[in-house]
């Protein structure tokens, strides 16, 4: 069977079992794998090779968060969480996490996601978004962490940065800003490579905790 590789990880069968069901059923998607805790997520990733990994974040052994960031590089992780676990979403995001639904979401929600973090996007699922805003809105005024690689930045690369965090795709980038998708993505690959991040979620937690994005300021 050729299409999307998918390492399904969760510590309740239950789930696990039903995930996996839903992504058999998919003429695009393959279960190469299962996996009950991080630590068997790891070992499972290097021995077959799953283009995505389904990762729960509260696991025994090793969780989700420590998983992902162990994961192979090749491999996208896509993380369904719950509002239980908000306070995980940015480590997560920071551990190299391509994405996150809820696990509430409907099962087309679900596949449309593996399909997307697949083809190399990012992708928050609207709700949890929402969450993350308002945990910055209720920070502190002024408090923010500081980056390293920000000061080199030129001002069109933090623009560009600004528009990812804010939600906006390279097309849309490049119409805001009347350049070419591929200057969009020139510019996105040197925010990348100088603040040393592995995916746009990691982008996007980077805008917001260094301060160039600020939840309740009007969009540029």
């Amino acid at each position: 069977m050729t299409g999307t590789r998918v390492l399904v990880v969760d510590d309740q069968e239950l789930i696990r079992g039903g995930l996996v069901a839903l992504l058999r059923a998919q003429d695009d998607m393959e279960v190469v794998g299962e996996a009950a805790d991080g630590a068997e997520a790891i070992a499972a990733a290097e021995r077959l090779h799953p283009d995505v990994a389904l990762m729960d974040i509260r696991m025994p052994v090793m969780d989700g968060i420590e998983a992902t960031r162990r994961m192979p590089a090749e491999v996208r992780v896509l993380i369904l969480t719950t509002f239980n676990v908000d306070e995980h979403v940015f480590a997560a995001l920071r551990a190299g996490a391509a994405g996150f639904l809820l696990k509430d979401s409907p099962p087309a929600d679900l596949i449309a996601a593996i399909r997307t973090v697949a083809g190399g996007d990012a992708l928050l699922d609207p709700a949890v978004t929402q969450r993350l805003i308002d945990a910055y809105v209720s920070r502190p005024v002024g408090q923010t962490v500081a980056v390293h690689g920000l000061d080199d930045l030129t001002e069109r690369e933090k623009e560009v940065l600004k528009l990812v965090a804010q939600g906006l795709s390279n097309r849309e980038i490049s119409t805001r800003l009347h350049v070419s998708d591929g200057t969009v993505k020139t510019h996105l690959n040197r925010v990348m490579s100088k603040l040393d991040l592995t995916s746009r979620a990691q982008a996007v937690v980077v805008a917001y905790e260094c301060g160039l994005v600020i939840p309740g300021q009007p969009w540029v």
